[in-house]
């Protein structure tokens, strides 16, 4: 199929399609891939030019395997050859805003697989018994960062491991970069690449009828004398589209230049018109009499915005950090000048996205986190692009954003910051290669958007980054997957610097206003660890932690309290069970490890000392637990109310609340005590309340490990 097919489909007096105007060779192609026809390729990969279509040619396509929007397509009036049969809708995973991981979880999730790990969603596909088929718009849109090179990793982890199995139809979208390395991944045969801009594939004709529809005042164009006359309308549509050489892009800034500003405009004068994206910027500033330059530097800070948009209000102040000079009379005078190349977004329309069509926003910032502000982007990615490519210096550009942001968070108290800075300050100094530098404050961890912050830290090389950054890198995956309020992120990330011993760091996060549910007293990093208890040393029978000079005995002295944890035998300082007889060789091979309770340090000391806190103790106490694989609940013994969440990335295999609520818990990693620091309600004067439902662990696992 060829270009060929454009004369053809007209010839034979078939309508264009009515949203892509044009592309009959690439949607017969589309439509042969989508019928399975003898001969069609498994995968195709659909590319071009910035600006050259693509996304629209998707949406178009898209139109015609939806059975929804079929019926309202007048499909008896298209060439038959276009028109897939009537079948289900295939998966259409949004890229656009998210990471590789997001869009492969987002499949797994569309086609109800069952697999826990990534690594397992390939196979799970390739077992199905029938098909699947996928089409991928918008790779160049994919990731929350747009220095993270997401657009690579999307299709280094998730389309080439896609096409390679046999059972998947595959459409994706990619830059022309990458279109080549997705191809080649499969034998011969089994993939195509459809570029809009080659020969074959190009469709004048179709740009063309895009520039008149554009300037036809019965689609909404106003009356001007070169949209209300035919002779006039039909001449300047192809001098536009010739001009574009192919470039949608360029002929809708060229248009929407025309239409806002039509002073002074000669239909018949060629050099009026644009031969690309630049170059329509550059025209629309000199037929309004001002500097390109200064219409470029207007647009510079939504060229090297993030996510959505540039909240209004940022706008102006960028403009003058970026122009180092003060913008502002430009920048109001200038609204005419900016129009044709902004977009207004609607941040409530923006958080929509959960369906994957093809024009959603972006996932991973947290819902309404724009506070129904208004935001604005430029009308395309490839005009950003062109922006970019005009700054004499991006880094330095990046550099003077992010200090213009970084001293607009009032106080420097991250709960009153712009969301645009809370959540994109990272990727602006990660462009600016300053990104490391700004990792230092709990704050920022703790209330970022925490899939946009670890994308950016992941493209910063791991020996770049300080103790905190790597604490929070480890704990990032916690906060994206639990979906947790900035106070819960602030409670994990507190217990992760005690882990990494970075104990200011977690002191911090108890000084910004936070709630947070406890404080992590202590943290031993230690493997094998089977259960774990709490309980109590009489004083005389505590040897003191390592150091230490054992605690005078005396009849008033309180009961030391203390953890006990289950090892395997010969781990360093414990000692053996003693058996039900009292003999050590019926314990088994487990051993005993005494620490202190409430601060860091073992005790050495005789286990058989531990005593246990009676069930009165426990049932008197105002918290109590329930737990899972990988979670733990604490809740108020009166009133059921939990008042804490505890989720681990790694299995639990131990867990006890003592009387006086502190958590001890054990994971693969070692073993943790956090204080609880919520306020219990009080107590009824009566029977302590029950509890209602049914716990997974309850109180302590004991001495004799966990049999929850």
């Amino acid at each position: 199929m060829s270009a060929s097919a454009e004369e053809n489909s007209a010839a034979a007096g078939y309508a264009p399609h009515p949203y892509v105007g044009g592309r009959t060779a690439v949607l017969r192609a589309l439509s042969a891939w989508r019928m399975r026809w003898p001969g069609a390729p498994r995968v195709i990969v659909l590319t071009g030019d910035p600006g050259s279509g693509r996304s629209r040619l998707v949406t178009g396509f898209l139109m015609l395997c939806d059975p929804g929007y079929r019926k309202q397509l007048p499909l008896g009036d298209l060439d038959p050859a276009t028109v897939p049969p009537d079948l289900p809708a295939p998966a259409v995973p949004n890229p656009a805003g998210r990471t590789a991981a997001q869009l492969l979880w987002l499949l797994a999730d569309h086609f109800g697989l069952s697999a826990s790990r990534s690594e397992d969603i390939f196979p799970e596909l390739a077992a199905r018994e029938e098909p699947v088929t996928i089409v991928v718009p918008d790779v160049d849109r994919a990731g929350p960062v747009r220095a993270a090179q997401e657009p690579a990793r999307l299709v280094r982890e998730v389309l080439k491991p896609l096409a390679a199995t046999e059972s998947v139809q595959l459409v994706a979208d990619v830059p022309r970069e990458l279109a080549a390395e997705l191809a080649e991944s499969l034998p011969p045969g089994q993939a195509q690449i459809i570029d809009l801009d080659a020969p074959e594939w190009a469709d004048p004709e179709g740009l063309v009828l895009h520039a008149a529809t554009a300037l036809d005042p019965d689609a909404g164009a106003p009356d001007l004398p070169f949209t209300t006359d035919p002779a006039v309308r039909r001449p300047l549509a192809e001098a536009l589209a010739r001009r574009a050489d192919g470039n949608r892009l360029t002929v809708q800034l060229a248009v929407q230049s025309l239409l806002m500003q039509p002073e002074g405009f000669d239909p018949a004068d060629e050099t009026l018109l644009p031969g690309g994206i630049g170059a329509a910027v550059d025209l629309h500033a000199r037929r309004l009499g001002a500097d390109p330059q200064t219409l470029r530097l207007l647009l510079a800070p939504l060229a090297l915005a993030e996510g959505e948009g540039l909240p209004v209000a940022l706008w102006g102040a960028l403009v003058n950090a970026v122009a180092e000079r003060d913008m502002s009379q430009e920048l109001a005078d200038g609204m005419l000048l900016t129009a044709p190349f902004l977009q207004v977004v609607d941040p409530a329309d923006a958080d929509e996205d959960a369906d994957g069509d093809a024009d959603d926003a972006a996932a991973g910032s947290e819902a309404g986190a724009e506070g129904g502000r208004t935001l604005l982007r430029l009308a395309h990615p490839a005009l950003a692009e062109e922006i970019r490519a005009g700054l004499p210096d991006v880094r330095d550009a990046q550099t003077r954003i992010a200090m213009e942001l970084l001293e607009a968070v009032p106080q420097q108290d991250w709960s009153r910051a712009d969301p645009y800075v809370r959540d994109h300050l990272a990727a602006h100094t990660l462009d600016a290669g300053l990104l490391p530098q700004l990792l230092t404050d709990p704050g920022l961890f703790a209330h970022a958007d925490p899939v946009t912050l670890r994308a950016a830290i992941e493209a910063v090389p791991l020996e770049q980054l300080g103790a905190p950054a790597r604490t929070y890198l480890r704990t990032a995956p916690l906060l994206t997957r639990s979906q947790a309020p900035a106070g819960m992120r602030a409670a994990f990330l507190e217990t992760a610097f005690v882990e990494d011993g970075l104990l200011p760091y977690a002191e911090a996060l108890h000084t910004l206003g936070f709630a947070l549910p406890w404080r992590t007293l202590w943290s031993v990093p230690l493997a094998g660890v089977r259960a774990v208890t709490t309980g109590s040393l009489p004083q005389d029978g505590a040897e003191g932690a390592a150091g230490e000079a054992p605690a005078p005995a005396s009849a008033t002295t309180a009961p030391r309290p203390v953890a006990a944890f289950v090892v395997p035998e010969g781990t360093p300082g414990s000692r053996t069970v003693p058996g039900p007889g009292g003999d050590a060789s019926e314990a088994g091979d487990s051993a005993l490890l005494v620490h202190d309770l409430l601060r860091p340090g073992f005790v050495d000391a005789d286990p058989a000392q531990v005593q246990l806190p009676s069930d009165e103790a426990r049932a008197a106490a105002p918290f109590g637990f329930s737990r899972g694989a990988d979670y733990l609940r604490v809740w108020a013994r009166t009133g059921q109310e939990v008042v804490a969440a505890l989720l681990s990335d790694t299995p639990l295999t131990g867990a006890d609340l003592s009387p006086d609520g502190v958590l001890v818990v054990a994971t693969a990693r070692g073993v943790t005590a956090r204080q609880i620091l919520a306020a219990a309600p009080p107590a009824a004067p009566t029977v302590p309340a029950q509890r209602t439902g049914a716990a997974d662990s309850d109180a302590s696992d004991g001495l004799e490990g966990d049999h929850s």
